[in-house]
């Protein structure tokens, strides 16, 4: 069977843990095997062995404009992973924060022109995006989770345009066939999302005053993250 390393780069633990369990129901799998890169770098584990990753999201923006010295290390461990996939010897799955980092590696440009607020959304598939093994099979709309205040301002250099919508153009995309990001959470299910917002009431990412509104909304939405989470396991051949 495929290994498939869980990749965690938030600080908050409880948002962590609940973001890995989510990450592991979604994947299908019984365990999840996961690095926490605030508390520890890439050389501590033997990460080449692994056949996949999944990268969680973050309160960190890469447009940032002071950032600590383990934000920076943060960020240097994800472009080896985003290497690696380029080079075809690991499949890999950015999401949120990921994102930000894989466009500013191809050399495209992260900025805060597009955020939008905590809420499901619903995302168009482009043609390449329904030729996609990993998108395609869910149709041509989805709906997911998304909450973010910087994203890629277009598709960067070598990447193929798998998703968008009005809001955010650039949705999700990949590079290659083994490198994936999106913009959205796929993880997450109406009760994970809402929980999460609890953690991150005051980051920016929705109102506070709207709080009550903004849960009962997310609760009573129906995303379709698990699908193609499920799917990505099948993308690595073991």
């Amino acid at each position: 069977m495929s290994s498939v390393l869980y990749v965690c780069v938030r600080p908050e633990r409880s948002a962590a843990d609940a973001e890995h369990r989510s990450f592991s129901r979604g994947l299908g799998l019984g365990m999840l095997d996961r690095i926490d890169l605030l508390h520890a770098s890439l050389e501590t584990v033997e990460w080449q062995q692994y056949d996949g990753f999944v990268i969680g999201g973050s309160p960190f923006n890469v447009t940032d404009a002071v950032k600590s010295d383990y934000q920076q290390a943060v960020e240097h461990d994800l472009e080896r992973i985003a290497t690696r996939a380029l080079d075809g010897e690991t499949t890999a799955l950015f999401t949120c924060y990921g994102i930000g980092v894989v466009t500013r590696m191809l050399g495209g440009t992260v900025d805060t022109t597009q955020p939008e607020q905590a809420s499901a959304t619903r995302i168009t598939l482009t043609e390449a995006g329904l030729a996609d093994p990993l998108f395609g099979p869910g149709g041509q709309d989805l709906s997911v989770f998304t909450a973010h205040k910087e994203s890629a301002r277009e598709t960067p250099p070598g990447a193929v345009l798998l998703a968008t919508n009005a809001a955010c153009r650039v949705q999700a995309y990949r590079v290659g066939d083994h490198l994936y990001a999106t913009q959205f959470h796929p993880e997450a299910s109406p009760q994970d999302f809402a929980d999460r917002m609890a953690v991150y009431r005051a980051s920016g990412y929705f109102d506070p005053a709207q709080y009550d509104a903004t849960e009962r909304a997310v609760l009573s939405a129906s995303v379709d993250g698990d699908d193609l989470l499920a799917r990505f396991p099948r993308l690595l051949g073991g």
